[in-house]
């Protein structure tokens, strides 16, 4: 009788060991979940005071919550694209290039569709945005922020400045963004940038203003750009650069990059800028600009010598005068060396555009020269200025 009932002790633990063994072998996590259950039962967690409806300190909730609605996404399609020539692309291909946060395709002989970002500023359904975006298109549709597509027609666009006013229909529009003021602006100030990268979908990202006023950087005829560190990528172009209140500041138009994606220099067209270029297209359907005919030059230190000019001299040389043109009925000659618009000095080439570009056609323009080593003050009526040609390669 003993010696069956060990057997059956024996054969009972041989058979738990082995099961023991197969468990460790093949699902040790078994045993080990059974150990760290017995262990959590014994530990006290402390959660912290929460309120669901409590801001987090340094949020910029509000501002989001305020300006996204009016961010809307643009998709554009074209029914022949051929290649041409994107700004910035004169660089060495080592160089970083100045690229448009646009989400541009491979040039094709079939339909191509591009994707890009705007912002409603109005009840009645205007949209401003990027003239890249919408440049060539033949046809527009405006994601709204609640899912619905509509089409939008193109009210008017500049491309010396890269914006562009577009117009929809729709009945239960987001509220509009609310413009902020430029001059509230300061470098160091946090700003976010919304719109929709890589085709994600909308996104907001945060910087601060790395610089005002910046220009010189040959992205388009006309610069004043808010420059930002805020990420900005692909499909960005034409989104929204807020301040901290959720008010519109800047139009996003285009990042320094050697490879597409951001670095941390980010450019945006300054929202009185855009405003100016708004406010005439609606009046007009486009924008006009005034125009002397003229080939200006910078003045550099070996001109300067080589004129015989003191070294203390800020202007553009006149090296060349339209014939026929405003400046040429007005007197100016090649050689003269421009001083003044309108009694506001000139420095460079770019300042002179920019000068007598906000002087309206028909109206008259006092330019000071230097001629023969003698000041003048020559009267010149501005013309037009003549559209520029599209890019070709």
């Amino acid at each position: 009788m003993m010696n069956r009932f060990w057997l059956l002790f024996a054969q009972t633990v041989t058979i738990l060991l082995a099961v023991w063994f197969i468990v460790a072998t093949l699902k040790p996590s078994w045993l080990s979940n059974a150990q760290m259950n017995s262990i959590v039962e014994n530990v006290t967690l402390k959660e912290g005071a929460y309120d669901g409806n409590a801001i987090s300190p340094g949020s910029y909730h509000d501002a989001v919550k305020k300006s996204m609605p009016a961010v809307v996404n643009i998709f554009t399609s074209k029914t022949s694209a051929k290649p041409k020539t994107r700004k910035g692309s004169d660089s060495k291909p080592s160089d970083p290039l100045f690229k448009f946060f646009f989400g541009d395709q491979p040039p094709q002989e079939e339909p191509t569709s591009s994707l890009g970002s705007g912002v409603l500023v109005s009840p009645e359904g205007v949209i401003l945005t990027n003239h890249h975006v919408i440049s060539d298109a033949d046809d527009i549709d405006v994601a709204l922020a609640d899912g619905r597509k509509v089409k939008a027609k193109v009210i008017g666009s500049d491309p010396e400045t890269d914006i562009a006013v577009l117009k929809i229909d729709a009945k239960q529009l987001p509220s509009p963004i609310s413009l902020g003021k430029i001059e509230s602006v300061r470098v160091g100030d946090v700003v976010l940038a919304i719109g929709n990268p890589f085709g994600v979908g909308q996104t907001v990202t945060s910087g601060i203003v790395s610089a005002m006023g910046r220009d010189h950087v040959g992205i388009n005829t006309f610069e004043n750009f808010i420059q930002t560190d805020a990420a900005i990528n692909p499909g960005n172009s034409g989104g929204a650069l807020v301040d901290t209140r959720g008010n519109l500041i800047g139009i996003n138009t285009a990042i320094y990059s050697n490879n597409g994606g951001s670095m941390g220099i980010g450019f945006a067209i300054p929202i009185n800028l855009a405003k100016q270029i708004m406010e005439s297209i609606l009046a007009n359907g486009s924008v006009t600009r005034g125009w002397v005919g003229v080939e200006p030059q910078n003045l550099s230190k070996e001109l300067s010598e080589s004129l015989g000019l003191p070294g203390n001299t800020t202007g553009v040389l006149i090296s060349g005068v339209l014939e026929g043109g405003p400046a040429a009925r007005g007197g100016v000659k090649p050689g003269d060396v421009l001083l003044a618009v309108n009694g506001n000095s000139i420095q460079d080439v770019r300042g002179l555009l920019n000068g007598i570009a906000q002087i309206s056609p028909g109206n008259q323009a006092k330019l000071t020269v230097l001629r023969k080593g003698k000041e003048m003050e020559l009267t010149v009526q501005t013309g037009t200025r003549p559209k520029p040609k599209k890019q070709i390669n």
